[in-house]
Parts: structure tokens; sequence; C-alpha cells
């Protein structure tokens, strides 16, 4: 199952806000469209924006647009995922937009299989492996990052079990981790996003591996929550790994100048449709935090698994 596909000249994106309920798609047939699927994050993680801007790119350029607009039309889409801006830069200064986007896409397919083999080394035997957010197919063209180290595990015939925490106030743990977990048959069970740190104090996690939206000097920008995560890992020695291609990567920044994306307050105010606080409650809604390096193991990359820089 591809997250991305490029039929008839036209962008098809399975719609993420729909899953688990439904598996529907959309079609973007220029790059406004392409705007709207990211910003209302009908696509959503890192790679799979990255690859979606490239094709929104491509479709500027079939359709005769000023490219240099367009190109900065989709980087306001969503101000911190770094593959956004290299997708998009590396599809403008091609000579081909749409064959550059559509060698993108292969590649990324590529890479997270890369990113798997190297990733399964760290994966034990017997392991029970906690995941935030959602770094699987879903986020990518196909097969994932985080979630692609737990799918090689687990093709080897590793025996894990996964732990895939909700992540508010999006749910992408619970609606998305937990759904391709169970397509695949791979053991997972869902834990409230402030259950992570007991769960280690009682043994009960042996790993966490998370993905990234950025990578800079520094540390990891990731869902916010990531680092909740990190510290109760420090706290109880449980190894904490980052799997992510190197296009996530922008070495010749610090990870604290990130623009971290505010996002609706109405994505804290109400669940499932309902409000859950008094109306008129003011909110802050950070869409992403930071991970200082000291707090990560090792980050996992489709050229290996290096140290945090």
């Amino acid at each position: 199952m591809r997250t991305i596909e490029w039929e008839d000249n036209k962008l098809k994106l399975i719609d993420q806000t729909k899953i688990p309920d439904e598996l529907t798609y959309v079609y973007c047939k220029n790059y406004q469209d392409v705007i709207v699927a990211i910003k209302d994050m009908i696509v959503r993680g890192a790679p799979a924006i990255g690859v979606t801007a490239g094709f929104g790119m491509a479709l500027a350029y079939l359709n005769g647009d000023d490219l240099d607009k367009a190109a900065q039309e989709i980087k306001d889409a969503r101000p911190t995922a770094i593959n956004l801006f290299w997708a998009v830069d590396r599809v403008l200064n091609s000579e081909n937009p749409l064959d550059e986007a559509l060698k993108m896409y292969q590649e990324d397919i590529d890479t997270n299989m890369a990113i798997g083999k190297y990733g399964s080394e760290v994966i034990g035997d017997g392991d029970t492996i906690l995941t935030h957010c959602n770094a699987g197919a879903l986020a990518c063209v196909d097969y994932g990052t985080a979630l692609g180290v737990i799918r090689a595990a687990h093709s080897q015939g590793k025996d894990i079990n996964i732990i895939c925490d909700e992540t508010r106030p999006r749910g992408q743990g619970a609606r998305l981790s937990v759904w391709e977990m169970q397509q695949e048959n791979i053991p997972v069970k869902l834990i409230p996003d402030v259950a992570s740190g007991f769960l280690m104090s009682q043994g009960k996690i042996d790993k966490v591996v998370i993905g990234a939206d950025r990578i800079a000097k520094g540390g990891v920008v990731n869902k916010i929550g990531s680092f909740m995560v990190a510290m109760a890992a420090k706290q109880h020695d449980v190894p904490f790994y980052v799997a992510a291609p190197l296009s996530t990567f922008d070495i010749d920044a610090s990870i604290f100048d990130t623009i971290i994306e505010e996002r609706d307050g109405d994505e804290v105010r109400y669940y499932g449709g309902a409000r859950i606080c008094p109306e008129g409650t003011e909110v802050i809604n950070p869409a992403f935090d930071i991970t200082p390096s000291e707090f990560i193991t090792g980050i996992i990359t489709e050229n290996g698994i290096i140290d945090p820089i």
C-alpha cells in the first residue's frame, strides 16, 4: 500500500484524517491542492510531506505556474519539516521537475528499506518497543522509518511487541501506528501518552524508536511529546533511537533555531468531535518539540547508525 501515487498527471494521496475508520483517497490536480493536503494533514510525516511537495512542484511545472511562487507557497505550508524545503528546492533546481519528483518517490522507498535493515540490528528477540506518533508507511511513500525498523525486525522472525502511545492531540499513534501494525499482524498495544514513563519504570519497555521532522546540531525535532518520552527513557536507561533519512538533516543549523509550528487550538479543545474543556479556553498547541542530543542513543539512517550531531 502506497501513501502517495502518481496517476494520470495527478497526485493520489491516502486521506490520513479518515484512518482508521475508512481508507479513502484525495487527488491533487495542482500545487494549490497539494498545499491544502499538507496543511490539513491529509498527508503528514516528514518523508511523505517532502515527496508530496516535490510532486506539488511537478504539478506547478505541468500547469505552467510560476515555479518560484509555487515553491514559496508550498514551503509555507508546514514550516518545521526540513524535508519539505529540501524537496521543493531539489525539484525547483532540476531540469525536469516531474522526472525529479518520480526519482525522489523511488528513493524514499529504497531509503526506508535501508533504514529498516540497519535499525533491525538493534532490535533483540523478545524486545518490547515503544514508538511515538507515526513514522510508518503512512509517513512516507511506503514501509516507514521508525516502523520500518519494526517491520524489518518482524520480517526476520524476531518475537517483538510494539507499544504505541496515543500521541495527542491528533492521535497519530492511536489512529495510524496501531492500524499499520494490525495490518501486518505485528503484536501491538495502545497506551495513553502519560503512561510511558511508568511502563519504563516497571521494566516493560526495552527500546524506543521514533522518527524525526528535522535533525540539526544539538538534537532532533519530532512530534510534540517526543522529549517527554526521551526524558523518561534517559531516567530508566532505555535506549532511545531516532530513525530518519539523511534528507531530514540540516547539519549547518542549530536545532534550537527551528521554527516550531503552532496549530489551531481546537485540536486540543475537542476530542472525537466533542469539546472537552470549558468554552473559550485558551490553548497552547505546538506541533513539535526538541529532543537534545544527549537524550539520543543513535540515529538510524539509510547509511547506517550514527551518533547524534
